[in-house]
């Protein structure tokens, strides 16, 4: 019969300190002080035994230990750049007065009085009259409505449209591709001022709407440019193709894994855009082929005290000056949208 195997003594306290005098009797309580050592030595770091910052931790807890992504980076940066904050600031109450004018300016942009026409400031008026004798002022405040209405509403239709054609073409290629591309080519040899003139010369409406349409078929191609670009490059990397060997279909791919990826520089592009179709509208005004009294534009208020400004600069700097500080604000958001989006910035 096979003998019983041994059972291992039971340790008391001082069995158990004779153990530990034989380990270390043949050299194996050196490498136990160094392990002891070396883990005393990692709770001492500043980064805590794996060697993680700390604020990197109070980060992850108060975002509820979700993982950071690249809009929540973006969001965090552009909260401390006072560039964005100005911007905002700015935007947000030009669209205030674009909602309600009639908060900061009681009278009627339409009224005239020849009367008054071409003096300067007064109690009630401080922008002083127009050559027609209109208040200055509250058509400046009434002009950031056409304005605003104009730049976003372009600014929305050529985003959907070149987003969805220049993603579309870089996401199936082929002849599909190349077609777009060589269209993309003509609409970029139109001259955008150009362009207005002729197509815009024989409409007689005096809404926005052709000019807004206007710009959203002159617009796309750089818009579609930007998102075909952005991807192809997006589909190229290894969550999209492991997506695809798993037998993800098409569609999933475009609305789950690549538009999120790949929508950031088209926002950056549309977002400065917005700005340049402002301009725009009030350039075409102002030539007299865009907006058409009795809309009140800056464009069209710019046109008409062109002819006064020896005797009223007045009427012509302040909605040229409003026009400025609004195409200068969009231009600064979509600089700091732009630097909180580029991963190669940070």
């Amino acid at each position: 019969m096979p003998e019983p195997m041994p059972r291992e003594p039971h340790l008391s306290g001082g069995g158990r300190a004779a153990e530990d005098g034989a380990i270390a009797a043949t050299g194996m309580g050196g490498a136990m002080d160094l392990a002891t050592a070396e883990a005393t030595t990692l709770e001492k770091r500043p980064g805590g035994p794996d060697g993680t910052d700390p604020s990197e931790l109070d980060s992850s807890a108060a975002s509820g230990g979700r993982a950071r992504s690249l809009w929540s980076d973006a969001w965090r940066d552009l909260r401390r750049n006072p560039v964005f904050i100005i911007s905002a600031l700015i935007i947000l109450f030009l669209v205030f007065i674009s909602l309600w004018p009639g908060v900061i300016a009681t009278q009627n942009p339409l009224k005239c009085d020849l009367a008054k026409a071409q003096e300067g400031s007064q109690p009630g008026h401080p922008f002083g009259f127009n050559g027609q004798g209109c208040d200055v002022y509250t058509r400046t405040v009434y002009g950031a409505r056409v304005s605003v209405t104009v730049g976003v509403c372009a600014t929305l239709g050529v985003a959907i449209l070149g987003s969805v054609l220049g993603g579309l073409a870089g996401f199936f290629g082929g002849s599909g591709d190349a077609v777009l591309s060589r269209i993309t080519d003509i609409f970029f040899a139109i001259p955008v001022v150009l362009g207005g003139l002729v197509l815009l010369s024989v409409v007689t409406s005096s809404t926005v709407w052709p000019v807004i349409g206007f710009m959203v078929l002159l617009g796309w191609p750089q818009i579609s440019r930007i998102a075909r670009g952005s991807v192809i490059t997006t589909k190229q990397n290894d969550y999209v193709q492991a997506a695809r060997a798993l037998g993800a279909s098409n569609s999933r791919m475009m609305l789950r894994h690549i538009t999120p990826n790949a929508i950031a520089p088209v926002i950056v592009v549309a977002t400065i855009a917005l700005g340049t179709y402002i301009s725009l509208e009030a350039t075409l005004s102002y030539l007299g082929v865009g907006l058409k009294p009795p809309t009140v534009s800056w464009g069209i208020d710019i046109s008409s005290a062109s002819q006064y400004i020896r005797t009223a600069p007045h009427a012509l700097l302040w909605p040229a000056g409003a026009l400025a500080v609004t195409v200068l604000a969009f231009i600064m958001l979509g600089d700091a949208v732009r630097d909180a989006l580029d991963p190669k910035l940070r």
